[in-house]
């Protein structure tokens, strides 16, 4: 199946990607970045896969989120008849629990189950047996136990039941973990477990303020800006208060390509710039999870800080290949671990420095340990900003002066000095006031191209990268800047195509970033694009490109990381953090940019 023809369940917790032919391809249990019992999304159905579909296999599917909630059904029309499958993940209590049920529509239809549990990512094939009027499953440390009033039978190394459903009947299946060595949970009621999970994500999605609620600026909100939120939470790991980038591991940028990596962590870029979207959403709740999390992911020396962590702030976050796995479409190796959590990448300082700040503007409670972690951010920065780093895009090629790197650093010593102005808080402003100015100079100096009137993607280097739109939206320079009019007619011409945005150029792909391949257009730096038109007063042609990134949602409003002109396809890790927080970025700058000239104090 395509990328797009799943959909996320999720518990906060972990996430299930359920496709359109009722199969969940892809879970990791107990935590998103746990071993995998369901692993063909980036293998075969021998890799585990649990599908509940019409028997005949013969359907017209439609699907749909129950409004404002993550609780998901999907409509099989059949020959004979009508089912609902509604699928979700009940907000955990005592253990995992994934539930299915089957509900009659009209007529009479055939059903059947076929469910393959392979823990480990689909090396581990468990020991079955029938229990207490339950399946269980168990290999090694992980154990399994299905529930469903349904008889079940063996069918080599899947379970297999065929059942029928009449209008008005609802049979219930219950999937749920908990370790091999102690007793299995209490069964909990599948129906019941469905509205508590619907309520629960109702009540989540009524605190949304004015972001939500907004008419006549970019379409229906319910559908667009509240689905991404939903998303955003969807990845949060709710008992550390961190957020991964995506729900998957090596889903391919370049089908077929090696360009695959495990996004199951919490990038510190990633989760500040979900903290905003989320903030504009009016949940000051996650903030000050998020918030804590990161003193304690980033607690020592700042040196020592990392790119990126487990979702309880590991750090060891080793890279190795799954060599039995033969990878989404061909496309291996797959990888679990990311071994660009070693690299210094210098934009995550002002990153974090930006979103504390927008934190401390919105009112979250300021805890006086944020501000010491501050100011020794600072003091690292002020020692190491000279440096060359791998960027934003985590090149696995040689260090560069990246110019989106040091306008970071630029944004940190500017958010240093606003705490100092703004909130009265200790430190020494002039100082910092001085290393703004120095690396504004420098950036302006080195960073720019005055004979073609652009930023440049590294001092020196004439390529371009989609990463200096951010220049205004973190208000390096305005939006009318020649300098920005200059750069963004640059990108327009060098780095767009069909309307979407590369992040840099593919002739110098492999040059950069030290990988073969190719890539799709990269889906966060369109909607920047679409920032900085509607900055510009170009406000008609940020609407359109809005409209055609939105457009690339599937049919339940989820986005990946990137879409393949040429196969007309998204591409990558799914669903992608960084592109729904794009993607609510934008729409609020729409909804409340009213003419030329504007641009925001913190990242959009």
């Amino acid at each position: 199946m395509r990328i797009e023809d799943y959909a996320l369940i999720g518990d906060t917790q972990t996430a299930a990607l359920v496709g359109r032919n009722g199969s969940i391809d892809w879970l990791c249990l107990p935590r998103f970045d746990s071993g995998a019992c369901f692993a063909a999304l980036v293998g075969t159905h021998d890799h585990g896969h649990w599908q509940l579909a019409p028997a005949d296999g013969e359907a017209r599917v439609t699907r749909r989120y129950r409004p404002g909630t993550l609780v998901l059904e999907t409509t099989f029309t059949t020959a004979s008849g009508e089912v609902r499958l509604i699928d979700c993940m009940p907000v955990r209590d005592e253990a995992p629990d994934v539930v299915r049920v089957v509900e009659g529509i009209r007529g009479r239809v055939p059903m059947r189950m076929d469910l393959a549990i392979r823990f480990d990512y689909g090396a581990g094939i468990p020991w079955v047996r029938r229990t207490d009027g339950a399946l269980g499953a168990v290999a090694g440390p992980d154990a399994l136990e299905l529930r469903t009033p349904v008889r079940t039978h063996g069918e080599a190394m899947t379970t297999v039941a065929t059942f029928e459903v009449a209008a008005g009947d609802r049979v219930p299946f219950v999937l749920t973990w908990h370790r091999s060595h102690l007793p299995a949970p209490r069964p909990i009621d599948a129906l019941a477990a469905v509205d508590r999970t619907t309520e629960w994500w109702r009540e989540w999605t009524s605190q949304c303020t004015d972001l939500c609620r907004r008419e006549g600026h970019f379409g229906d909100a319910e559908a667009i800006a509240l689905r991404s939120l939903i998303t955003l939470k969807a990845l949060t790991y709710a008992p550390t208060g961190g957020l991964v980038a995506a729900a998957t591991t090596s889903l391919p940028e370049d089908i077929g390509g090696v360009r695959n990596w495990d996004y199951r962590y919490c990038w510190l870029r990633d989760a500040t710039f979900s903290l905003y979207a989320l903030m504009l959403g009016g949940y000051e709740t996650e903030a000050r999870a998020f918030r804590d999390w990161l003193l304690r992911a980033a607690a020592g020396s700042p040196h020592q800080l990392q790119i990126m962590y487990g979702p309880a702030g590991e750090r060891r976050l080793t890279e190795t290949t799954l060599e039995w796995l033969p990878g989404y479409e061909g496309s291996s190796p797959v990888r679990i671990g990311n071994a660009a959590s070693q690299q210094f990448q210098l934009d995550v300082y002002g990153e974090i420095m930006d979103c504390l700040h927008q934190a401390r503007r919105r009112g979250v409670d300021c805890d006086p340990d944020v501000w010491a972690f501050q100011r020794a951010v600072m003091d690292f920065l002020e020692g190491h900003w000279k440096e060359p780093d791998e960027g934003i895009w985590e090149v696995r090629g040689p260090r560069r002066h990246f110019t989106h790197s040091k306008v970071m650093a630029w944004v940190a010593a500017d958010r240093a000095v606003k705490a100092t102005e703004q909130f009265g808080l200790d430190g020494p402003g002039e100082r910092w006031r001085r290393l703004r100015n120095d690396i504004f100079e420098e950036v302006c100096e080195h960073g720019f191209d005055a004979d073609r009137n652009t930023f440049t993607q590294a001092y020196g280097r004439a390529p371009l990268d989609a990463s200096l739109l951010m220049i205004p939206l973190v208000g390096f320079l305005p939006a009318t800047d020649p300098r920005v009019l200059g750069t963004v007619a640059a990108i327009e011409d060098e780095l767009c195509d069909g309307g979407f945005v590369h992040r840099y150029g593919e002739d110098g792909l492999g040059e950069v970033d030290g990988l073969t391949g190719s890539e799709g257009a990269f889906l966060p730096c369109s909607f920047w694009l679409a920032d900085n038109y509607i900055l510009q007063g170009r406000a008609a042609e940020g609407r359109a490109m809005f409209d055609r990134l939105v457009g690339l949602a599937n049919d339940v409003g989820l986005l990946s990381e990137e879409y393949h002109q040429g196969l007309g396809r998204l591409v990558g890790n799914f669903p992608q953090a960084f592109t729904h927080v794009a993607l609510v970025n934008t729409a609020n700058n729409l909804a409340t940019t009213t003419g030329p000239a504007r641009h925001r104090s913190g990242i959009a």
